[in-house]
């Protein structure tokens, strides 16, 4: 019986080896065959299904998509050219942050609302009166106090706060200002200075402070007033000099216009309004700010006198603020020059005008006499 069974088997299998060499041979023909020549699509189909189905593994090109969870919303882009800093991490060390939000604050209100929302205010002497201090016990680290400056001139510095309580404190002090910055602008323009506490007399070492350990909460308190006053000054002229920049940029097109010879397209009126511009940073600058000259509550006191001014010195302050007058007197100079070439084209103008009542009046004697 097995003898019987191996002709057919033996038949079988040559009749298997025939039909899978033919399509063999159709699949290399498929593969190799010559642009512009016509190809069966069944042979492009069986070529697509190989490769479809190739068992091969594929390390994949695509990046992971993150996908936030559904309490939390798509953090907006800034409002501003400038980037915003607030969903940068919170740094592990100990840091001092200052920000400027607006031209003034109210601050008795201010008082009372925080107070209200269960902080609670820090004596300063008399003669401190532009500044408020509060304390909350939300500390970032339980090795110091967190205490907060608001300055009457609309900016604020945070010593130890956590965020939680920082963002609390950020949308309470929007009902207390006085001509709001743009949020972005007041992220981006803010200061971060390291401070640790250890042993001798409060300093600024190498970039940071170093606040003394020895010293009773009353003293301390006016150590890092000090060190908030300079901070406050910086951030309030890094606001001060965008507007400078912003207002640099809106008259950067008249040199060119006064150099080609073509027409300024200001009128008069925009004119004087750019020198009000001008003229109202220049005083919040020089006249009402402590940039120029260091306040009086310093006079008697030398050891917070010399923390405030080597903060300043640290932070070029004195250095920018030459850059930005020299800057406002060139401004100043260029809108004075189109103010006089504004004046001259309408002098010019009434000159022509009377010259043309003139003539009239002569044609009209010699029409007259003619006549």
């Amino acid at each position: 019986h097995a003898q019987s069974r191996c002709p057919n088997q033996l038949a079988k299998t040559i009749v298997y080896v025939l039909y899978a060499a033919q399509h063999f041979n159709t699949c290399v023909q498929s593969l190799s065959a010559v642009p512009g020549q016509p190809t069966s699509t069944r042979h492009w189909n069986f070529s697509i299904q190989r490769r479809f189905y190739s068992t091969v593994p594929v390390k994949s090109v695509m990046k992971p998509v993150t996908v936030l969870g559904s309490g939390k919303k798509i953090p907006k882009g800034p409002r501003t050219k400038q980037p915003s800093r607030t969903n940068q991490p919170t740094p592990k060390e100990d840091k001092c942050i200052a920000y400027a939000t607006a031209d003034q604050y109210h601050l008795p209100t201010l008082c009372h609302d925080l107070i209200a929302h269960g902080f609670y205010e820090v004596d300063l002497p008399r003669d401190a009166s532009n500044a408020l201090v509060i304390c909350t016990d939300n500390a970032q680290k339980p090795s110091d106090n967190a205490t907060m400056f608001f300055f009457r001139e609309g900016s604020v510095v945070f010593w130890n706060v956590e965020e939680k309580t920082m963002k609390k404190v950020m949308r309470l002090l929007e009902r207390h200002e006085i001509h709001p910055y743009e949020v972005a602008l007041v992220h981006w323009e803010n200061e971060e200075i390291n401070y640790t506490i250890g042993e001798g007399n409060s300093k600024l070492q190498r970039g940071n402070f170093l606040l003394n350990s020895e010293i009773d909460p009353d003293e301390a308190v006016l150590d890092k007033f000090a060190f908030s006053n300079a901070l406050s000054l910086s951030v309030k002229l890094a606001i001060w000099e965008v507007a400078l920049d912003d207002f640099v940029e809106s008259i950067q097109s008249i040199p060119e216009m006064l150099k080609s010879g073509n027409k300024i397209k200001l009128s008069r009126a925009e004119v004087m309004q750019k020198i009000g511009e001008l003229f109202s940073l220049r005083h919040c600058i020089n006249l009402s700010s402590d940039l120029l000259i260091t306040p009086d509550f310093y006079w008697d006191r030398e050891n917070l006198e010399m923390l405030y001014d080597k903060t300043c010195q640290f932070l070029n302050i004195n250095r920018r603020v030459k850059v930005v007058n020299e800057k406002l007197q060139h401004c100043t100079e260029l809108t004075d020059l189109m103010r006089n070439h504004l004046s001259e084209k309408h002098s010019l103008r009434l000159e022509w005008m009377i010259v043309i009542l003139i003539t009239i009046e002569v044609l009209f004697e010699v029409g007259r006499m003619i006549f």
